[in-house]
């Protein structure tokens, strides 16, 4: 296999653009290097040749309508405990940047609706954090867990089902794409993983917007965030515009500077 047919193959799509055809040359790059062993005359197309094969990742940031417009339509789900179930689910992804997973794991014990925090146990990478809660956030969560424990006093998880089991992911993730069908949006659907992503940006542009700026305070929000890695964090300045904006803003000189 010639490098030449490899490349003609890739581009012959009409229409698309550099990022199908590095997908496509990275197939035939694949199959290129099971052939060789077989053949040593096959050649290895060149990596990289259309750029990557990935657009880089944009995240979905939420509006505070949007947020009010999933909350309303989850309001509306059917069953006893589900509206409220999903209502309180929304409500704290959006105000503590937990992850999906983190959530639907908690158990009883680990929410303190007296103290105001959250015990993540064996998060990603297996850490373990304190997650303080607004005071506002403790209404919805009291309420919603004297309504469960009517229902289901045994029932182990914080957030439980119709059937008082923990929730799955996979439900979860069903009901949310119902949900979203609310929001009026353009390009790609959002995700309920998007929550998170907005909350750590929303935090990052208050703290720009502010006299002492984002750039001290980062590695804060990457502990509170659970990020393994500070530049997990600092993903965020690159990967939105408005983000990356405000940092570049405070290296451009002052207009009474002289150069």
């Amino acid at each position: 296999m010639a490098n030449k047919l490899a490349i003609t193959w890739a581009r012959l799509p009409k229409g698309t653009d550099r990022h199908c055809w590095a997908r496509r040359l990275e197939a035939v790059r694949r199959l290129a290097n099971y052939l060789v062993v077989a053949d040593p005359r096959t050649e290895l197309p060149p990596r990289h040749l259309f750029g990557p094969s990935k657009q880089p990742y944009q995240p979905f940031l939420y509006t505070a309508k949007q947020i009010a417009q999933l909350l309303t339509a989850a309001g509306q789900l059917p069953g006893k405990l589900r509206p409220c179930t999903y209502q309180v689910l929304i409500g704290l992804l959006a105000c503590t940047g937990l992850r999906v997973s983190e959530a639907l794991r908690l158990k009883v014990p680990e929410v303190d609706l007296r103290q105001g925090l959250i015990l993540v146990r064996q998060g990603k990478f297996g850490q373990t954090r304190w997650v303080p809660l607004h005071p506002s956030a403790l209404r919805p969560l009291r309420l919603y867990h004297q309504q469960r424990q009517q229902r289901f006093p045994l029932a182990e998880h914080f957030f439980a089902s119709e059937s008082g089991a923990a929730l799955r992911y996979n439900s979860v993730h069903a009901v949310f794409s119902h949900l979203r069908r609310t929001l009026v949006c353009e390009g790609r659907p959002p995700r309920l993983h998007d929550l998170r992503h907005t909350h750590a940006c929303r935090v990052l542009q208050r703290w720009q917007a502010s006299r002492q700026g984002a750039d001290g305070r980062v590695l804060i929000l990457s502990r509170y965030l659970g990020h393994r890695h500070v530049r997990d964090t600092y993903w965020y300045l690159h990967a939105v515009p408005d983000l990356m904006a405000g940092a570049g803003k405070r290296f451009e000189p002052d207009d009474h500077e002289k150069p």
